[in-house]
């Protein structure tokens, strides 16, 4: 069996970052195998560093001293065996898995032990997810928008601490004020002390004479927030915007989670939108599809003139470049794409039969307009 670390370093277990890292400089001037004629010296000087690797960090000589020597290494080798190349053992000498430190160990560490030591640290809050539907113009022009949320909120009368300022303090009888309850459980690698928070005062250390009125001790409220969303120009719809620390508050101290806001866009009577581009269907007269004209079609900022070709057929597509949705975070718009639909009129003036009657029977049509000569004319265009 390998020698303890602490003992490996020459240390007390209560050593200091420092005093570990001057431990091993000593010791590897002493058993560097370059250096040293004793006949064990790289074997040590593996052991120094090895003892140096896990002490120097935080998390290592924690789950070290939790477990202790003779199961740390019983638990490196565990996991070297089954997790092979991805594991301890093929990392390029690194005992811990990944390149983070504590990857790969921490992963073992959670199958074998029952879910690892209970953590204290500041936690973030979670994310809060809401909707909020624009029109299409806003989705064009871009800019900002208010959005009302119901969200937890850290309590204001007690500073989410879930009791009053002058409320009464002992200390937890359950875990001692150490926040942390020990169990020792059997493991197929032996008996494993596992830490977990103490259920009775949540990992506080202790406990209070008098509970907050307003929050109930939970140290949240629920309120209703009411926040100013920048919307950028040429955003979708089913897109999502994040608004930073807007969410859930955090726990003993952590940052709040983000607000997640979904975008839907509402339907617009003038256009179909498909990506950047739009699409619009615009009547024009009979006689502007046989002779041709100018028109005016609705574009997202006003009006825009569209030449109609002399001839054009109802059904026909036309592409007006520029006049589409902004690229979102790019330069330029899309296209706006116009499709003409001939109307037939649904009556005439005398004057205005007339001339149709005259316009029928110069192409040959025998017409009867007692016999639906619109309907007839309707149904070819």
């Amino acid at each position: 069996m390998s020698e303890d670390f602490y003992d490996a370093l020459g240390v007390g277990r209560d050593a200091t970052e420092e005093e570990i890292n001057r431990a091993f400089r000593k010791k590897a001037a002493k058993f560097h195998p370059d250096v040293s004629d004793e006949p064990d010296a790289e074997e040590k000087f593996k052991q120094v560093k090895k003892a140096k690797e896990v002490l120097a960090d935080d998390e290592k000589r924690e789950m070290y001293d939790q477990l202790g020597h003779e199961r740390f290494e019983q638990a490196e080798k565990h996991g070297a065996t089954d997790a092979g190349a991805g594991g301890m053992g093929g990392m390029g000498g690194n005992p811990f898995g990944d390149a983070g430190g504590m990857g790969g160990f921490n992963d073992i560490f959670e199958q074998f032990f029952g879910g690892g030591r209970a953590s204290n640290r500041p936690q973030q809050g979670q994310d809060l997810r809401t909707r909020l539907q624009i029109d299409l113009a806003a989705a064009y022009e871009g800019g900002q928008k208010r959005v009302t949320v119901q969200r937890p909120e850290r309590c204001p009368d007690c500073d989410g601490t879930g009791h009053p300022p002058d409320a009464d303090v002992e200390t937890c009888p359950a875990c001692d004020g150490r926040g942390q309850t020990t169990q020792v459980r059997q493991t197929p690698l032996g008996r494993v002390q596992q830490t977990q928070t103490c259920r009775r005062c949540g990992g506080e250390g202790d406990l209070y004479s008098e509970t907050c009125a307003t929050c109930g001790g939970d140290g949240r409220v629920r309120r209703e927030a009411t926040l100013t969303v920048d919307i950028p120009a040429g955003i979708r719809g089913g897109q999502t915007l994040r608004m930073e620390r807007e969410g859930a508050p955090g726990e003993r101290g952590g940052p709040n989670g983000d607000l997640l806001i979904d975008i839907v866009i509402a339907d617009h009577p003038d256009f179909e939108r498909d990506g950047d581009d739009l699409r619009h269907r615009h009547p024009i007269s009979f006689p502007q599809a046989v002779f041709g004209a100018t028109v005016e079609v609705p574009t997202m900022t006003g009006t825009a003139e569209m030449d109609v070709p002399a001839g054009t057929q109802s059904g026909e597509r036309f592409r007006l470049r520029g006049k589409g949705m902004p690229r979102l975070r790019r330069r330029g718009h899309g296209d706006l794409y116009v499709t003409v639909q001939v109307v037939t009129p649904d009556s005439l003036n005398e004057e205005q039969r007339e001339a149709l009657e005259a316009f029928a029977e110069a192409g040959g049509e025998e017409v009867s307009v007692e016999q639906g000569f619109f309907e007839r004319l309707r149904n070819t265009l």
